[in-house]
């Protein structure tokens, strides 16, 4: 009996890892397409938009687990990093989108956002 409970507290853990990787996945993949829809994207643009998202967050969500994993509790590196990660889906969509969708976007709360990570930047460059 006592060996099954470590292998069963094991597969829990797994579950529960896995649960939150389909939800990971979903919330991306959700993501995707309220701007398809929103911005009127072509089938190519969502293929960028899409692999941009994708590996985004994904480097994002590394980063966090990394500075989670080094017991760093500072939630200035947190923001670091998501910020980092903000301003390459930024630019990276600027690339992708055309200037109207590119408005839409930027109406959508990128801009208000793109405000905030710069003011923060500013902020600590002082």
């Amino acid at each position: 009996m006592a060996l099954l409970l470590p292998a069963s507290g094991l597969s829990a853990q797994d579950r529960d890892r896995e649960e939150m990787e389909k939800q990971f996945y979903e919330a991306l993949e959700s993501q995707v397409e309220r701007y398809a829809e929103q911005l009127k994207l072509e089938e190519w643009q969502v293929f960028y938009v899409d692999s941009i998202l994708m590996h985004n967050m994904t480097a994002l969500k590394e980063e966090l687990e990394s500075l989670n994993a080094a017991r760093v509790s500072s939630s200035e590196y947190h923001l670091i990093a998501s910020d980092k990660w903000m301003e390459e889906t930024y630019n990276a969509f600027r690339k992708v989108l055309n200037d109207e969708q590119w408005e839409k976007y930027l109406k959508s709360g990128a801009k208000r956002e793109k405000a905030a990570r710069d003011k923060r930047a500013a902020k600590r460059s002082q």
